[in-house]
Parts: structure tokens; sequence; C-alpha cells
């Protein structure tokens, strides 16, 4: 009989009414609208973890009818395996691409078996528990694997102490029927069965915030009725907690030497139906497992179900609670999973949701090793490429389709329509064959609109001063109090050498300089003017492209101006436009963790508006990469079309790939290392699409992405290679290792290897005069640097502690 606290997780009423229902309906039926459910939350990805199973004890006090894990001490070699058994099947692992560590063990064996306590002792152990919490640090310290931990039954203070050296936990439930437990039933003899037990245990972990995965097993001698109380408890504790990562709806494989032995199994329409009435009850958001090698040679038809995970796989162990049903190799498991016309996608212990917001689920210190293994959609990374680094483009892997829904959207942005936030997202989900197809478009549609031609400017940055009194997380130029480990020293450039650097770049053929800095707290907006001055009268005919939105409003703020006023003043000096820069990602949600004091999205747009109403044009960016996800991108992205539908000014889009490097956040373990190739690719190809009819130009960033990267994206729907830019120094603070100038002869002799047809251009898109062009040819080398030391005509005491 189910105790009161039990019952009051669900309603008998709605359990029996839930029966009904779903007993109702024709199985195909069922597993028709599941499978749509889970297409709605999770699309075509089907996810896996391809871990090491690490057996720390099979010793177990319970006697569970169907299991064969469970073993007394003379039928072990020892009672414990030991850390460096530990340590060699985790290392085995890494060499075949594993990221998880599950440790599955037997429940409290030293309160069984004098042999255990002995085998604790000689370790230096109390408790199993204090074992396993110590094995784990082992394997965070001297592996890169992440460990998972299905220990079961435990307090709520070991739950916390291995939640400090591991990123996910779990118990199955089973079942929530203590009939089991009863003389002849699957759980007799089995305290640690006792289902109110790992009712609590589940609680506990959710008020401590550990994802975890749970689950019912089916066949043991429960009822459907009892399932379906049991889903509908766990899903209570997760709608209070929202911990519950995973569902596993497992089967009961009856083996020999057990007392259940002769019993019958389900068969795979019962398990179909299982984990079809668990995806409704659940709904779309849940990832619902099935494990593969209990179904044998019929587990492509689980995916019939709507499950969204094969759970854990290895290349390397086996399944020590079911040894007779091996693993499906991985590339069966793919084979099986795209014919059914998904895509499979690898995960870690952790999934990606609770990756999403990992600050919240996981100890500080395992935050930085979870964030540096995955993409911006939570999933493992596909390769080891990172932008700035020298690192080869990697392989695409074979063009297998998944969504054919995406061609509609396709068709949808060729004609120029505004895709909603959801339909941006779905296509920066795409993986496989469906990123070609994205591409593809974007490409046909770069040369409906551009043609051939593929244009860069010849430019010279000069960075004034990298003195800044803002603290983005990202930025590794900007020096500050707290700066001083990263590259360079603060600097202020004097007048004469910024003239000097503005004269050189004309000699060289350059028709712009790009001039940008820090927010340097001894500046006002006549700052900002003078510079603009020296360089225009220096080099009359030289294009000022200068100031971020930034810039402006602190400039104007410091004169008790208004931001239109300002610039009307800038431009009427002579500033030819603005740099979109500062933008990052023009979501709150995400500035405010990256910088907080920075302009808000409101603010930044309004200053491009404003520069538009006064007659300048601005570029825009996207800074990605770092702690956003694709919704993030997505806003981004609609923002700039909604504001260039109603000003027309944006001359370009420029995507910029986070350089990890320096960045302190990444230095802080709190960001990911850069986008992965197949999002960098995304990125240019989608805004190319989404960007349509309004923005044309979609430039790749040399700096970032190396001669290679640009000639892939090239044929990715970009159509510009930005500036030569003379003395980057910006992305090269941050670590990328593309050097500081990408000279004419280079930038053409890549655009002609593609077929396409080279076009020097001014700033704002128009042909360069022939002397320009002919000048930029064959220039001089740059003259050594002067970096005039910040303080040096003022205080660096005083300038410093202003920050």
């Amino acid at each position: 009989m189910l105790t009161a606290e039990i019952t009051r997780l669900f309603s008998h009423e709605e359990a029996r009414l839930r029966l009904a229902t779903f007993e109702a309906q024709p199985l195909q039926e069922l597993l028709g609208r599941s499978r749509a459910l889970k297409r709605e939350g999770h699309g075509s990805a089907i996810s896996y973890s391809r871990k090491v199973f690490i057996p720390l004890t099979q010793l177990c006090r319970d006697v569970c009818g169907y299991c064969t894990f469970a073993q007394s001490p003379r039928q072990v070699r020892k009672p414990f395996l030991s850390p460096e058994d530990v340590l060699s099947i985790a290392r085995a692992g890494e060499k075949m691409g594993c990221r998880e560590a599950l440790f599955t063990l037997g429940d409290k064996p030293e309160l069984r078996y004098g042999a255990a306590r002995e085998a604790l002792r000689e370790l230096g152990f109390a408790t199993t528990m204090d074992y396993l919490a110590a094995v784990c640090a082992l394997i965070l310290k001297e592996t890169s694997l992440l460990p998972h931990v299905n220990a079961g039954v435990m307090t709520e203070e070991e739950l916390v102490r291995l939640r400090r050296v591991s990123v996910s936990q779990g118990i199955m439930l089973e079942t929530i029927s203590p009939r089991l437990g009863e003389r002849g039933g699957a759980h007799f003899g089995s305290p640690d069965k006792d289902p109110q037990l790992r009712m609590a245990m589940i609680a506990a972990a959710g008020r401590q915030r550990i994802p975890f995965t749970s689950g019912i097993l089916i066949g043991i001698g429960e009822t459907r009725l009892e399932r379906i109380q049991s889903l509908l408890a766990l899903k209570n504790l997760h709608e209070r907690y929202g911990h519950l990562q995973e569902i596993i709806i497992q089967n009961f494989r009856a083996k020999p030497d057990t007392r259940f032995a002769n019993s019958r199994e389900p068969d795979i329409d019962d398990l179909l139906w299982s984990a079809a009435v668990a995806r409704h009850i659940f709904g779309a958001a849940m990832n619902i497992q099935v494990p593969p090698n209990l179904s044998y040679s019929d587990f492509p038809e689980l995916l019939d179900s709507g499950i969204n995970d094969w759970g854990g796989i290895s290349p390397v162990t086996a399944d020590h609670v079911n040894p007779e049903a091996p693993w499906p190799e991985i590339a069966q498991l793919q084979s099986a999973t795209e014919r059914a016309g998904c895509t499979l996608q690898q995960r870690l212990a952790i999934y990606p949701s609770y990756v999403a917001n990992a600050v919240t689920w996981l100890d500080r210190a395992l935050v930085h090793k979870v964030l540096r293994e995955v993409d911006a959609d939570g999933f493992v990374r596909e390769d080891g490429w990172m932008p700035g680094s020298l690192e080869r483009l990697p392989t695409p892997p074979p063009a297998v389709r998944a969504d054919r829904g995406i061609d509609a959207l396709l068709q949808r942005a060729a004609a120029g329509s505004r895709l909603s936030e959801g339909d941006i997202v779905r296509l920066f989900s795409a993986r496989s064959g469906d990123v070609d197809v994205i591409c593809s478009a974007a490409d046909e549609l770069r040369a409906r609109m551009n043609g051939a031609v593929v244009r860069y400017v010849v430019n010279r940055n000069i960075n004034y001063t990298n003195v800044c009194s803002y603290r983005c997380s990202f930025c590794a130029f900007s020096k500050g109090k707290t700066s001083e480990t990263l590259r360079g020293k603060p600097y202020d450039l004097a007048l004469d050498e910024v003239a000097r650097r503005a004269r050189e770049a004309w000699d060289r053929g350059a028709t712009e300089v790009c001039m940008q800095g820090g927010i340097n707290p001894s500046y006002t907006g006549e700052k900002y003017l003078e510079l603009l001055r020296v360089v225009k009268a220096e080099v009359p005919g030289m294009h000022v492209h200068a100031f971020s939105p930034l810039e402006i409003s602190q400039g104007a703020s410091t004169l008790g101006m208004g931001t239109r006023r300002y610039l009307e003043i800038l431009r009427d000096a002579g500033l030819g436009s603005l740099p979109g820069t500062a933008a990052e990602i023009l979501d709150d949600e995400v500035r405010a963790s990256i910088c907080p004091d920075k302009l808000n999205t409101r603010e930044w747009l309004d200053v491009i508006a404003a520069a538009h109403e006064v007659g300048l044009r601005t570029t825009s960016t996207i800074m990605f990469g770092h702690i956003e996800h694709p919704a993030n991108w997505a806003r981004h992205l609609l923002h700039l079309r909604d504001l260039q539908e109603r000003t027309g000014g944006i001359t370009e889009f420029v995507p910029l790939p986070f350089v990890h490097m320096e960045a302190p956040m990444s230095l802080r373990g709190q960001s990911r290392i850069g986008p992965t190739w197949r999002e960098v690719r995304l990125m240019h190809a989608v805004s190319r699409l989404v960007l349509n009819p309004l923005i044309t130009n979609i430039q790749a960033s040399w700096v970032k992405l190396g001669e290679a990267g640009l000639a892939a994206l090239l044929q990715s729907g970009v159509n510009d290679l930005g500036g030569t830019l003379m003395n980057e120094s910006i992305s090269r603070a941050a670590g990328t290792q593309h050097g500081q100038e990408f000279a004419p002869e280079q930038m053409e002799a890549l655009i002609e290897t593609l077929g396409r047809r080279p076009q020097q251009r001014t700033t704002l898109y128009g042909p360069v005069p022939r002397e320009r062009y002919e000048a930029s040819f064959g220039a001089p080398a740059l003259a050594e640097l002067t970096m005039t030391p910040f303080g040096s005509r003022t205080s660096v005491r005083d300038g410093l502690a202003s920050l």
C-alpha cells in the first residue's frame, strides 16, 4: 500500500484517467504524437554520452530478484577498484573520446560485509561514500572526464559532498509501488529499494540543485497504472525543483541465476508504449532515454517512441549491470539515428539545458571544465578548432540531412521575409548536411546580391589608448588596475604619433583610418574631436571611421549635450562613419554578465540610429562564442534587421568570433572557448539570410579566422573581407595568431583562387581612385610604433585612481 507521503505526489484519479486515455489510443497514434512532442522540444537531435563505466564496487547490501551486478565478497577479485584501476579505465576512455566517467556501485556494502569494511580501511576510508568522493576528485584532477555518480541511496549531506566532485548524479526510482518489496517481489530483502527512501533522496537532490537522472524499470511486477503513478510522482518533484535532467525507461531483462530468471520480459510494444507515455507526461522539453543495448538488434525501433537520448555508450567498457547486452557501436548508433531522419549529437553527463545555467547547477570549481567542452547548444564540441588559432579547419562530417523543414525557412529568407526568433534558432541548431544546405542557400543569395565581386578596404587601425574604466569580462585589450597580467602596458598616444600613423597609412595606399580606444577616464568629448582634427589636418583626404557607440555616449555626456548634437559636431569636424562595435550581444540578459556597465541594448541601438539620422553610416557587429546561445544570436540579428529597416544606415554586418586565449572571463573559467567551426559557418550564412535584403554586405574577419577560414566562408554567403588593418592590436591582445596586417596582394590572391573578382573599396563601398589602388601594392614596411606611456602627460596615479 502506498504511503500518504508518496500519494501526495500525484493524484490517483489523474493516474487512472491518464492510463485510460493512453490505453484507448492505438499504439501508432500514441507514438506519432510523442514523436511530434520530441521534435518540438529537441528538433532532429538524438543525444548520447560517450562514457566509461567504472564499477567501483559490486558488493551491495541489497538482493534484488533480477540483479547480477551485485556480488558477494567470494565472487569478486577484490572488494573495491583501486585508484590505479579507476585511472586506468578513465585514461583508456580519454583516448577513445569519452567525456563521462559513470560510477555505478552497490549500496552501502560496508553495512553488510566485513570484507568491505576491511578493504575501505586499507584504502584509508571509513565509508564507500568517502572513497567515492576521493576517486571522483582524482578523475577530475588527472583526466578530462567528468564524473556522473549512481551510488544508490544517499543522505543529503552525501549528495552535497558528491556535488563538489561530479557534474550529475542519479538514482532509478524503478517503481513507486511498495508491493515489490514484499516477499516474492523483485525488491524483497533490499532496504534501499524502498520507494519512500528513493523519493526523499530525489527531493534532496532537487533542494541541492543537482542535475539528476531517474526513471522507471518496467517488467518487474508493476502494473501500467503503477508506472504512470511513478512517472507522475517524479514529474511532481521536477516541477518543484527543476532538477530532473532525464527520465530513463528501462526494460527488465531476465538473467540466469536470479530469482527472476524465468520471468516474462516486456515486449518491444510495451517498451515503446511506456516510453511514449513518459514523453506525454513530461512534455516536449524533458530528455527521455531508453537504453539501446537492452533491445539488442531492435534498438532502432526505440526512436519511434519519441525518445531523444540513447544514454551512455562506451567504446571501452561493458555495461556491468547488463553484461549480456553489449553496447551498439557508435557508428551503428549513428547510422540508425540518421536513417530515422535525426542527427546523433554527443553530450556530457550534464545535459545541455543545465549547461546553459552551469553556475546554478554546478559547483563553481566544475563550471570551467564543462564550458571548455561545449558549443553554444551545450553539446560536446565537434572538434579542437578555435578562433584565432593556427589549427587546420576541421573536416566536415558526412553530409546527412535531418531537418527538411528548414528548406521552407530558407525560401522565405531568400525572398526577404522576416524570420521569427524560433526560425532563426532552428537554423543555428543545424548539424551535418543541413549546415551545408544553409551555407549553399546563403551563397546563392550572395551571388544574386553581389555577383562574383569580393571587396576589401585598405585601412589602418589606430587604437589611441588602451586605458579603460570599464570592466568588460571579454576584453584583453583594455588596461586598468586589474589587468597588469594581460598583454602590453597602459598607453595613451601622443597626437603627433596619431598624425604620423595616419600619414604613413596614406602613403601605403590607405583610404581609411579606423580609430577606437578604451574609455579613458581622462578623456572628454573634446578629446575625440581633437583626435579627429589631427588626422584630418594631417591627411585631409583620409576617411575617418571612428568612435564606438560607447565612446560617442561618453563623449556627449562629458560635454553635457545630447548624443545627436555631439554626432553632428563630429560629422562637421570630418568624421566619416562609425564602427558598430561595442555591440557584443544585443540582448541584455547577456550584457548584464559580460559588460554590465556598458550601454544596454536599447542605448546602443539609439546611438546607431542617431548616427544614421545625422547622415553618418555605420557598420554592425556581433561577438559570439562566449556565454551566449542561439536565441541570443537570433535576437541580436532581429534588432539589426529592424533598425536597418527604419534607417537604412548600416553598410555591413561583421561576425566577430570570440578569441578566448587571453580574455579575462576565459582565464577565470567563465566562458566557452569561442565558437566551433560549424557555428562560425552558420553565423555568416544565417546572417546573410536573416538580414536579406536590408544588409547586403556580410564580412569575414581574417584576424579571427585566417586565410583558410576566409576561403571557406566566401562560399557560405560572405562577400567582403574587411580591412587590411595595418597594426591590428585588439584581437592580438586576445591571443589570435593570424598577424597584424593582410596586405592587398594577399587579399586579391586569395579571392582569385576561388574564381571571384577582387575589388578594392572605400569605407562606404565606393570605388577607390586609381592612385590609391596602386599605392597600396608593394607598400614599404611599417615603421616602428611609438607607444606613449599612459601618464607621460598626465599623472599615472591620478588616472588609474579614477578607474
